[in-house]
């Protein structure tokens, strides 16, 4: 099942193969996608849909060194060479919006903008700036109502702006620690506003940010990205995370989004031990989301197949294995060896670890 072609309410995907969201912060100047990612991209079209990595719709969302944005003209110009380089081979490509929130250092933002989260605490950790090395995350200012309705209609307008640049559609990133999931996780946000205290002020803000984008560009276009039980940035599972998770998914659902892209970080040895979402728990989910259901973490093709023939999604993505393999799908298909993944250049500017990674012969 995992190379049979999917037919959706938008288009039709090649195969079952989504090619995961990922930073490799390679953006040019002013956070701008420049050639080099466009061929990155182009190099891995085969796959049924590619997730491009993090692209904040905000300057203060751009709290990673070069990572890139889709809030201007000259970004849009730079997309759409992506775009195109991916529909020239037959691809589909959505881009994955990710504000990062608190989890950000201020010399990686432009001037003028600021490190905003729900609460006026800093995120644990350091993190990597181009101009000072390691440094720890920049303390937040909490975000103020008008703050969170602006921030609502960056979305928004990032969502036409990747509508104009050529993509399929976006994805929603309310998963590891970044903004969205800094207002879901309970370990995070201790606002006692609308906007927490309760699963429903939880859960409002990425509802309102989702309403917002389906409003703008239509639900057949709009994927969202969770990852509950996950650890990273400083998150973590709470006593109601799964009933949180289920009413939020619940009214996901009532939107009409595409797809639900749910991740489990407990085979990802970088996520500092997360526990396993329970099995039983996404069924729950699967269940009460009517529109595509993809899962993530740590699968190759046996188990991928093996998820999609039991029915438990309809797309399984794939990170890592497409870091060194640009023809992933061929080289499952065959039970070709992979390249292995040189970890040191995963965030480092340049081809190197990036677009020179072989192609299988013909």
């Amino acid at each position: 099942m995992l190379f049979e072609s999917l037919t959706t309410t938008s288009f039709e995907l090649a195969n079952r193969v989504v090619m995961a969201p990922m930073t490799r912060s390679r953006a040019d100047v002013a956070n701008t996608p420049g050639a080099l990612m466009a061929e990155y991209y182009g190099q891995r079209a085969s796959a049924g849909l590619i997730v491009t990595e993090g692209t904040s719709p905000s300057p203060n969302g751009l709290g990673y060194a070069r990572i890139p944005g889709l809030f201007n003209e000259a970004q849009v110009r730079g997309w759409k060479a992506v775009t195109e380089a991916v529909h020239a081979k037959g691809g589909k490509i959505f881009v994955q919006l990710m504000h990062t929130g608190r989890v950000s250092h201020v010399a990686n933002l432009p001037t003028g903008a600021e490190v905003l989260g729900p609460m006026a605490a800093a995120s644990p950790g350091q993190m990597h700036t181009d101009s000072l090395g390691m440094q720890p995350r920049s303390a937040p200012r909490a975000m103020s109502a008008s703050d969170i309705a602006h921030a609502v209609d960056e979305y928004a307008q990032s969502a036409r702006l990747a509508i104009e640049a050529g993509f399929d559609g976006v994805e929603l990133h309310a998963a590891n620690g970044y903004l969205v999931e800094q207002f879901l996780n309970a370990n995070v946000n201790q606002r006692s506003d609308a906007y927490g205290g309760s699963i429903d002020a939880r859960n409002r803000f990425a509802l309102e940010v989702a309403r917002a984008t389906v409003a703008a560009i239509g639900a057949h276009r709009v994927g969202i990205r969770l990852s509950p039980y996950g650890v990273f940035n400083s998150t973590g599972a709470f006593p109601e995370v799964e009933a949180q998770y289920l009413t939020l998914t619940r009214e996901l659902s009532t939107l009409g989004l595409l797809y639900l892209h749910v991740l489990d970080h407990s085979a990802m040895d970088n996520y500092m031990g997360a526990p396993p979402v329970p099995a039983a728990f996404k069924l729950q989910l699967r269940a009460a989301f009517q529109g595509l259901f993809i899962l993530a973490g740590g699968f190759d093709r046996a188990s991928a197949e093996e998820a999609l023939a039991a029915g438990h999604a309809d797309l399984i993505a794939f990170a890592r294995p497409f870091l060194a393999n640009p023809d992933l799908v061929e080289r499952m298909r065959t039970n070709a060896t992979l390249n292995i993944a040189d970890m040191a250049t995963l965030y480092t500017p340049g081809p190197k670890g990036y677009t020179d990674y072989p192609a299988r012969a013909a």
